[in-house]
């Protein structure tokens, strides 16, 4: 297990990164040479992807921020738990074991708790990773609710260009759900995995010497093939999550941030503005590329758990919140074997456990996520820069939620 020094030399500002005018030189921090997405590195780069890498804004408009009340308590540090490793730890201590860079727990509407890491500040936007599927998901399902979106429609109905790829026979929910079979690895101890191929073109990661790959999310989307049944098991791979987003910007000619601007930020009285990283067009990475603020994303978690409500707006409708809480077929989930989050299921990019809390979130790896229990009446956001590039099974689940589980349990006595 991890100890609190491991996290306190890993600081960026103990280590001094990024600081000085120019800064020294084995202390820079930079993209094209890989040294962004090398750990302890990332615990300053998670935090500054706008000077690294090309972006997009998601403007929050000219409206007042909406306020979030805040009572904060001083009795959750010293809340105990035990890890799925058999580790006795604190709320406090489970922090500094996911490395984590900033926490809000809102209870009731109210801020009960926040805390800041390392480079992370309230106004600062941390990369969100696989959040970032959530809010794709999310968007996609309030197009279908409104009729403009057809789930149950071939995905070559609205992309042509897919018809020869692995996504010729697939369905529009297929994908939002993430049962397609397409050959695609996530696996990122793998350096052939097709993750990196995805990275590669989309900019997030330096290309080698001679590079020959895709050129753009879309080349490489389109040289995707199939591998097993559509419709049979969950298959978690961040391409379904592009295609998704390739659909929902073509039927609504409209790009993925400004997109996410006007339907939720500008309305969700966001307090900063968001930026998603973009490929070398311009295209937004719809799986992992958003960046916002701790306390934005609190702000989202909080309208998704009032049904879709906040800042005085039916902002998301409340069907479509109550189809993601629903969830899905938890027969397809388990054939993938995970057992950290057996049980669960996957709908519209969002992760439900069907625990008695009615907890679901959006997940990401290194340790961002949105937890949200409508039942307690809580909302857990954080943003972390842990080691592990992991999701489900990995030793952030070991910890987080059981953390999550002692938290709720304590805040309802």
């Amino acid at each position: 297990m991890m100890t609190l020094n491991d996290t306190k030399t890993s600081d960026p500002k103990v280590r001094g990164l990024m600081q000085g005018f120019p800064p020294a030189t084995d202390k820079t921090v930079r993209m094209a040479d890989g040294s962004s997405w090398s750990f302890p590195n990332t615990r300053w780069s998670f935090s500054h992807q706008r000077e690294l890498v090309p972006n997009a804004n998601v403007r929050r408009g000219t409206g007042a921020a909406c306020p979030l009340p805040e009572n904060l308590r001083d009795d959750l540090d010293g809340v105990t738990l035990a890890t799925m490793d058999g580790d006795n730890l604190t709320w406090r201590q489970s922090l500094d074991a996911n490395y984590t860079d900033g926490i809000l727990v809102l209870h009731r509407g109210t801020i009960v708790y926040e805390k800041y890491f390392g480079e992370l500040e309230p106004h600062i936007p941390h990369l969100a990773m696989s959040v970032t599927k959530s809010f794709t998901g999310l968007l996609a399902a309030m197009l279908a609710h409104e009729g403009l979106l057809d789930p149950h429609a071939p995905v070559a109905q609205y992309l042509p260009e897919l018809k020869a790829t692995a996504y010729g026979d697939a369905s529009v929910r297929q994908v939002m759900d993430m049962t397609t079979g397409v050959r695609y690895s996530e696996l990122y101890t793998d350096p052939n995995a097709e993750i990196w191929a995805y990275t590669a073109a989309s900019g997030a990661t330096p290309r080698p010497p001679n590079y020959t790959g895709p050129e753009t999310i879309f080349d490489f989307l389109c040289q995707l093939k199939k591998e097993g049944a559509h419709g049979q098991t969950f298959a978690y791979k961040t391409c379904n999550t592009e295609v998704l987003s390739w659909i929902i910007q073509r039927l609504t000619a409209t790009p993925l941030a400004q997109l996410l601007s006007q339907r939720i930020w500008q309305r969700l009285g966001a307090q900063e503005d968001g930026y998603f990283a973009v490929d070398r067009i311009g295209t937004a990475m719809a799986g992992g590329g958003l960046n916002v603020t701790l306390r934005d994303l609190a702000r989202f978690g909080e309208m998704m758990r009032c049904d879709g409500k906040f800042n005085g707006l039916q902002i998301v409708p409340e069907a479509v919140v109550g189809d993601i809480r629903r969830g899905a077929d938890r027969e397809h989930f388990a054939k993938a074997g995970y057992k950290t989050v057996a049980g669960w299921s996957y709908r519209n990019q969002w992760w439900i456990t069907h625990n008695e809390f009615g907890a679901y979130s959006a997940r990401g790896i290194h340790g961002q996520a949105i937890w949200i229990a409508p039942k307690a009446e809580l909302v857990i956001a954080r943003f972390a820069s842990h080691p592990t590039a992991g999701n489900a099974d990995g030793p952030l689940d070991h910890v987080s939620l059981p953390a999550y589980q002692a938290l709720t349990k304590h805040l309802l006595r």
